[in-house]
């Protein structure tokens, strides 16, 4: 209380105390930022600043458009509307280099129809007129083509060069392709072929985002980069902000392309529980446009349920494989245990999350371990660890701490061991309330609230939580008959 004792004045004296206001689990709100390039003209902010980021068209505004950072943004407001959004420009690596492709057309039409070309899968079509030849049709892309997709263009005698706007690796994971639909086909009379975007080389260094970034708590990391330098960079400083002393830890999301063998070689390259890495092979919407997507889901679905698998959550905006292009089962299922999260697409063409794994796939000894396996049990574990925090902190701010038994008069704020572990207790229960965690009764029996013996100032718990695991695979046998026999 703070109405002290040395009163002498008459009167009745009330003052408020809000640290039993609210009983029931707390709240973790997400904050969530996007990492990429912006363009070096057209951008009105600069490098390594952190901006709220609303809308698309803010994002071109800010970032240039067709930038890779507002192009993340399209994709990231496709598929979370509530999220808060931050984002930090980086510009090209100096020295960088811009991936280049072409669509190259030879010919001249005998028929009118239409040419729809597929870049990151956005689709640009023209109307061909009979007569007209690569040349003319090549005039007609360019005036065709939007100024917001990642990519310049330009035509000489019908061939198309596309350079990506930023430079980087990044560029070499935007698809193209043409024709994609059923029931869309060349004019006759005309050819056309496809270079895929290549050369793209020297990403920008994101230990230069990691030191403005400081203490501030972002649950969710999007970047295009999973260069073995980026990648080493971001997982040194997310272990550190998964430790005990920082406790402001966070889920990196990349995507990256490659066949099977190049994505399972990547994976089992890296080792980290604060990564998350869903392969884009042959997607049409370019890869930082997909993790960007991917992570967006997970951040509305996971600060609603930190628990609840992120399977068949739908990837809005993004453009599925061919069938032809699209992994089987089998290999999905190899790249799971190579620390490569996979996506599938359903019967109406939508993409949708199969299953999101970290890259942990071993403990310190090497010994295969799946204790940081599942997305779901890094964000829950997330949860957890603010919740309990933030309600000891709220209800004992200025707390005394004594010895079970004593005698205390009303009004004191006095800690024990055993009203720790009473309240340890109570807010496991609200954790099961939200579906969290399970069986109280192994809770209670591991659970350990002590006094330091080298501190009397300190107070120690064992928190011994049953995480909540997931319906992920269902196994059934049907032992049927042809015949049922007399009884």
């Amino acid at each position: 209380m703070s109405i002290p004792n040395s009163l002498r004045v008459p009167f009745m004296y009330v003052e408020f105390d809000p640290t039993h206001a609210f009983q029931g689990p707390s709240l973790l709100k997400y904050n969530c930022i996007l990492i990429g390039q912006k363009l070096s003209t057209g951008a009105t902010k600069s490098a390594l600043k952190i901006d709220k980021v609303n809308s698309y068209s803010q994002a071109n505004n800010f970032y240039g458009e067709g930038s890779q950072l507002s192009r993340m943004v399209k994709s990231w407001r496709a598929n979370n509307q509530i999220s808060d959004l931050y984002c930090i420009a980086l510009d090209d690596a100096s020295g960088g280099l811009a991936a280049e492709g072409s669509f190259v057309i030879g010919g001249t039409a005998t028929e009118q129809g239409i040419i729809p070309l597929y870049i990151g899968g956005e689709r640009v079509s023209i109307a061909v007129s009979v007569g007209d030849n690569a040349t003319t049709i090549g005039n007609k892309i360019v005036a065709a083509f939007p100024s917001d997709l990642p990519v310049s263009i330009s035509n000489s005698a019908g061939t198309i060069t596309v350079t990506a706007k930023n430079k980087g690796e990044a560029g070499n994971d935007i698809y193209l392709d043409g024709f994609y639909n059923s029931g869309e086909e060349l004019p006759a009379g005309l050819t056309m072929s496809i270079n895929e975007m290549v050369g793209g080389a020297n990403n920008p260094d994101l230990q230069d985002v990691i030191d403005v970034l400081g203490d501030t708590w972002y649950q969710i990391l999007v970047a295009p980069y999973y260069d073995a330098t980026n990648l080493s960079a971001i997982e040194t400083e997310l272990a550190s902000r998964f430790g005990p002393l920082r406790m402001i830890d966070g889920v990196y999301f990349t995507s990256r392309r490659g066949s099977v063998g190049t994505l399972e070689t990547f994976g089992n390259s890296r080792n980290s529980p604060h990564v998350c890495c869903l392969h884009s092979e042959k997607i049409l919407t370019s890869s930082f446009e997909f993790a960007s997507a991917v992570a967006g889901q997970v951040a509305l679905e996971g600060q609603a349920d930190p628990a609840r698998p992120f399977q068949t959550l739908p990837l809005y905006g993004v453009v599925p494989p061919r069938e032809e292009n699209r992994f089987t089962l089998q290999e999905n299922n190899g790249l799971l245990f190579d620390g490569i999260s996979t996506f599938y697409v359903d019967n109406g063409g939508v993409v949708r999350i199969q299953r999101a794994v970290t890259m942990y796939q071993t403990n310190a000894q090497g010994a295969n371990d799946i204790a940081y396996l599942d997305l779901t049990t890094m964000l829950t574990l997330m949860y957890l660890r603010y919740d309990f925090r933030n309600q000891i902190l709220t209800r004992y701010p200025r707390a005394k701490l004594g010895s079970d038994g004593i005698q205390v008069g009303a009004g004191q704020i006095v800690m024990t061991p055993k009203l720790g572990k009473a309240e340890a207790i109570n807010i496991f229960r609200g954790w099961e309330t939200l579906g969290l965690v399970e069986n109280v009764d192994q809770f209670k029996r591991d659970l350990i609230c002590v006094r330091s013996i080298t501190d009397p100032n300190r107070l120690e718990w064992i928190l011994p939580p049953d995480l909540m695991n997931q319906f992920r695979v269902g196994s059934a046998v049907i032992q049927f008959l042809l015949d049922t026999p007399n009884k």
